[in-house]
């Protein structure tokens, strides 16, 4: 049976990179072709799109700042240009800066909200047309359980994430029509250098209070992604999927 990614052309924010690079290891392996943006360290991305074609697929690594719109269209540009029209995004490009709640200044607000909800939006709407032209579209958003809950030292990353739920639930609904499917991914703590803006205080205390007792692994979260890309996951759109080892459950 042929794969639901064979010759599909996938762009991935944050690509080179911990959640990013695993999904792309992932679609390497069942035909997709990929695009993975990432923003200045090129030798990363050397080494990712080696990985990428020595499993024998097509890969290309693409510079540029999703925060601004003129970029993301050039991202998506070059993308399109190397490898087709785009038929899946994933948005994984992220920042988090904690801090406490009294010291956030406007700087790291700016930026946060910049890179996560601005270049989320950004690049879903960098590919949107060409999915409602085409018919066919699918998007994975990367928020975080801080986007449901409160953090207190995480004011500003928290609020880019809630927005990215929101964005999420918005365009799914208005683009259903269109079979463009758009669903969130919301991973609690994962091994990437992310997680090691955390101080090790605060991972003791995260892993305390995750009934399967340990943080996730970059795998189980593009596991996830890559379910809500595939047909298999074909009557969903609009939902905001956790994987947090059991830290963060939503009501039924």
């Amino acid at each position: 049976m042929a794969s639901d990614f064979q010759d599909k052309v996938v762009l991935i924010t944050g690509g080179t990179r911990g959640i990013g690079r695993a999904l792309a290891l992932q679609l390497a392996d069942e035909g997709a072709l990929l695009a993975l943006n990432y923003m200045s360290r090129a030798a990363d991305a050397d080494q990712v799109i080696a990985e990428m074609e020595a499993r024998g697929t097509r890969a290309v690594a693409v510079a540029g700042d999703v925060s601004q719109p003129d970029a993301a269209r050039d991202i998506v540009a070059a993308a399109r240009e190397s490898l087709g029209p785009i038929d899946m995004l994933v948005t994984s490009a992220g920042i988090c800066i904690p801090g406490p709640a009294d010291d956030v200044s406007w700087e790291r607000w700016k930026t946060t909200l910049d890179i996560n909800l601005d270049g989320t939006f950004n690049m879903i709407y960098a590919v949107k047309d060409e999915m409602i032209e085409r018919r066919f579209g699918r998007i994975v958003t990367v928020s975080s359980i801080a986007g449901l809950r409160e953090r207190e030292n995480q004011v500003a990353y928290s609020t880019s994430k809630a927005g990215v739920i929101a964005i999420t639930r918005c365009v799914a609904q208005a683009w259903a029509r269109h079979n463009v499917r758009v669903n969130c991914v919301c991973p609690g703590l994962t091994e990437t250098e992310m997680a090691h803006t955390l101080s090790p205080e605060v991972h003791k205390v995260i892993l305390e209070n995750t009934p399967l007792g340990r943080i996730g692994r970059p795998e189980e979260i593009a596991n996830l992604a890559r379910f809500l890309l595939s047909e298999q996951s074909s009557y969903m759109t609009g939902q905001t999927v956790v994987a947090s080892g059991g830290r963060v459950m939503l009501p039924g």
